[in-house]
């Protein structure tokens, strides 16, 4: 039975359906990430249906059959689009792929979308083969087009004082504001990761943070001690607020005026009130906090491979990044100390 939250994305494969069924329960992929891969697919599917289907070969028609007391119509028509999506995804070749692709390109997608778009097929088609729904893979020739390494940004120290110092600390939603913070720069974790967080997640004793990261993985990370006297004092407000709240959720550390967790959302608001009060650029997100604690660890001398797995980061790649912010970081103030004199250098 295909589930209510992935029904407008899956209604017309059922081949599309295992494989996300594959993502979410045996790869431990979340739903939102799950439901990615799933409108991709589907967007593939109405190419399919809609473009020339130059290299596309159709398998025989599939007869229909019903049984007595099935419904008739409405079944049989959904089921008959499944067979033919099925087959179309199914029957796919590389220059069907290729032909996608430039569509993609004439519609001016980004790039990284496209990219995207393209790992989404590769994974699905890889998922084909393993289970010997199809022989051959029609995406493994071809390449991931090349684009532009967009460096993440991150804030300079005296912007994350600035940041930080924003909230008022007198009230129970300044002082969980600052507390929220403190905790996103301490620890380099995830907004997602830290609205997930218990009361019993934070160790006081042993400074760290009990973190439940993607795909289900746990991790431990350190948080230093001025975060934790700030989620202390936080803590001092919220134990009042949830002797006089009988709906308030005991387990949650961070929580909403009624005494619920937290959302993503709601800490995205949050910031960008704080931001604009603090007088530093808009764009800024809650996951440059993030950038800025790994670009920060760097600077001070932490190793690549440490960083990697404070942040539970999968592939080593991924934190790389980074050295690029630290290296044209050193450049610039190399720059300032050393200025070059009408273009000659001094000897």
């Amino acid at each position: 039975m295909i589930k209510q939250t992935d029904r407008h994305i899956m209604e017309e494969s059922t081949i599309v359906q295992k494989f996300l069924d594959y993502l979410k329960f045996e790869r431990r992929f979340s739903e939102h990430t799950a439901k990615c891969y799933g409108a991709d697919l589907k967007q593939f599917g109405e190419f399919l249906k809609c473009a020339p289907r130059q290299g596309v070969h159709h398998a025989e028609p599939i007869e229909m059959r019903h049984h007595e007391g099935e419904p008739e119509h409405g079944v049989a028509v959904a089921t008959q689009v499944r067979v033919e999506v099925d087959l179309l995804l199914l029957s796919v070749q590389t220059d069907s792929v290729r032909a996608y692709l430039a569509y993609l390109n004439e519609k001016e997608y980004s790039k990284a979308t496209i990219a995207r778009k393209l790992a989404t097929l590769r994974s699905f088609y890889k998922f084909l083969v393993k289970r010997n729904h199809i022989t051959s893979n029609p995406v493994v020739t071809i390449r991931t087009p090349k684009q532009e390494k967009k460096l993440p940004r991150f804030l300079e120290y005296e912007e994350v004082k600035r940041l930080l110092s924003t909230p008022p600390m007198n009230t129970w939603l300044g002082a969980r504001d600052r507390a929220i913070l403190e905790t996103l720069y301490s620890t380099g974790i995830r907004v997602s990761e830290l609205v997930a967080l218990n009361m019993d997640d934070i160790d006081f004793l042993g400074e760290v943070v009990h973190v439940r990261g993607k795909g289900k993985k746990e991790r431990i990370a350190p948080i230093g001690s001025s975060a934790l006297q700030v989620i202390q004092h936080y803590m001092e407000y919220r134990n009042k607020r949830a002797q006089n709240n009988g709906n308030f959720d005991s387990r949650v550390l961070f929580v909403n005026k009624h005494g619920q967790r937290l959302s993503t959302r709601s800490v995205r608001r949050k910031m960008d009130k704080y931001l604009k009060i603090a007088g530093l650029d808009p764009a800024i997100s809650p996951h440059t906090l993030r950038h800025s604690f790994a670009t920060h660890m760097l600077n001070s001398g932490a190793d690549l491979r440490s960083v990697q797995e404070l942040l539970g980061h999968q592939s080593l790649s991924t934190t790389q990044v980074y050295t690029h912010l630290t290296t044209d970081r050193l450049k610039e103030v190399y720059d300032n100390a050393h200025p070059r004199n009408n273009g000659h250098e001094e000897h």
